[in-house]
């Protein structure tokens, strides 16, 4: 048995813990320790610190193929332990990272947009919208006028 607690977890993989709200993660199957190295594998790509920097994956085939497993047994995995599909999952760590260089970069959304592996800017604003009912240019304007 692994048993990951938050004082163990490395500060930057600590992000996508405190987004599941995992303060602590025990290792005694198969499906457990698949859904820690998916864990680990999606932080490895935040945070974004630069305009020229970009996450390396964002769909869950690309991290099935990473960890060497069909992407349904992945999904299944973190359905087990999560409670979440692995799409669920990475929507969550993406939309934390877009919200952050919102809030903490001046880049124009589009730069956010490829920086995130988005195709097109207008998917971005689409994906944003969906995921939290405003658009990012408005969640920065509302954002900043908070602080």
């Amino acid at each position: 048995m692994v048993e990951v607690t938050a004082g163990k977890i490395s500060s930057r993989s600590k992000v996508i813990y405190e987004l599941l709200q995992l303060e602590k993660f025990e290792v005694h199957k198969a499906s457990e320790l698949l859904t820690y190295q998916f864990l680990e594998q999606l932080e490895e790509n935040f945070p974004i610190n630069d305009d020229t920097s970009a996450i390396q994956f964002r769909f869950p085939s690309q991290f099935a193929d990473r960890l060497n497993v069909h992407v349904n047994y992945l999904n299944r995995a973190l359905k087990e332990t999560l409670n979440k599909t692995t799409t669920e999952v990475i929507t969550i760590r993406v939309l934390h990272e877009a919200k952050r260089l919102l809030l903490q970069r001046n880049w124009n959304i589009s730069d956010i947009a490829y920086a995130l592996l988005f195709n097109e800017p207008t998917h971005f604003n689409n994906f944003f919208k969906k995921n939290t009912n405003v658009s990012p240019s408005k969640f920065r304007q509302i954002e900043l006028k908070r602080t």
